[in-house]
Parts: structure tokens; sequence; C-alpha cells
């Protein structure tokens, strides 16, 4: 397909295409004569990867980048993909402050309370550990069933991202979805938690009917 019709199909202005080759991050097409490139599918499928990857997961070009070498990447073990997009999720467009190791602790007490395999240097620990200390600097402690809950979730929530790959034997798509699973969960899980929320506040916190109203 010409370029036109990449970017009807990709749904991305020709500026977009032009910039992502220009990064590294979309391979150029097949030149076919001096003056037309051919694109293919691959190509398609591509865009929308990268668009979802910055758009729609907030990486940076140089995160985005590193997802995409290792779902190109051959013999790339599922684990080091994993954690690679798990690492690149958690790496902020600006510097992060350091949590402090009483949450950090906490953090670590919680996964292994549930009975957790995990690592010390996941990026996780950090963000978690972060989210308590701005609760604490509004003098909100939170409980352990409170927290507790919130890991039952996330449990839940990880195991539906992995028995979705189960339904997968293409190596380069189970990369994939696990690449873009992790980085794009994130944001669903937080916008169904926001629809939750509305549905709690109207159970638990109903508002007083309109006088006058039926």
């Amino acid at each position: 397909m010409k370029v036109s019709a990449l970017v009807a199909r990709a749904n991305v202005p020709l500026s977009a295409i032009k910039f992502y080759q220009r990064e590294g991050l979309l391979p150029d097409g097949v030149r076919t004569s001096p003056n037309q490139v051919d694109y293919g599918e691959e190509h398609v499928k591509r865009v929308r990867l990268i668009r979802a990857l910055l758009e729609t997961g907030g990486l940076s070009i140089a995160a985005t980048k590193e997802v995409l070498r290792a779902v190109d990447t051959d013999g790339v073990s599922m684990a080091d993909t994993f954690d690679l997009a798990q690492r690149a999720m958690s790496t902020p467009r600006t510097p992060a402050s350091t949590p402090s190791a009483m949450s950090r602790n906490h953090v670590i007490r919680l996964a292994q309370s549930r009975g957790w395999s995990f690592t010390l240097d996941n990026p996780g620990i950090d963000a978690a550990a972060r989210a308590l200390d701005g609760l604490r600097a509004i003098d909100l402690d939170l409980t352990d069933a409170y927290l507790g809950a919130y890991a039952a979730a996330a449990s839940t929530a990880a195991a539906a991202d992995l028995h979705a790959l189960t339904s997968l034997s293409d190596p380069d798509e189970l990369a994939e979805l696990m690449v873009v699973g992790s980085i794009l969960g994130d944001p669903l899980f937080a916008g169904l938690r926001r629809l939750a929320h509305e549905d709690a506040t109207h159970h638990l916190f109903p508002t007083p009917p309109s006088r006058g109203k039926l």
C-alpha cells in the first residue's frame, strides 16, 4: 500500500508517520521506485502499537524504543519482556521522588502477606510506596484492611492479564500482548475504578431526591 493508504488505515497524519520513522520507531517501507515506497499490514499494526504506547500508555520515546526492541528481538524470555514493560511503564517523564523506607517496607510486607513471588527491585514497590507517602502527607494512614482490598483487586487483575496470554501460541503475538497489556492495563484499571467509585458513591451516599421529583 502507498503511504496515503497507511495514513488512512492507521488513522494518523502523515507527519506522525514521518516522525515515527525519524525516531526509529517505525521501519521504512520497501522502495519500489525512486519516488514510490510500499507499506504492508505490519506497518499498520506497528503504527497502532506505537500510538498505544505513546498516547494511551504515556511512554516516552526512549521507553517506547526499548519496549519495541524487546518485542522485535527473538529469544527474549517472557519474564524479561514483562520486566522491561513494567520498568518502561514505571519510568516517569519527570524525576520521581525517592519513597520513604517506611512506605517501601509497608508495601513489601503487604506483598509478602499475600504470598506473592517478587524481586525487591520491582518498580511497583516504589510506585506504591510513593502513593503511601502522598497519603500520609495529608494525614491519611491507610488500614491493613484497605490495602488488603487493593492487593486482592490487583491479584484479580493480574490473573486476568495472564489468562489472556494462554489463548495465544504465536511468540510475537504473545510478547506484544504481554507488553501492551502491561502498559495499557493501568489506564484501563484506573478508568474502571473511577466508574466503580461513582457506583459505590450512589449506594453509600445516596443523593436525596429533589423536591417535586418523582
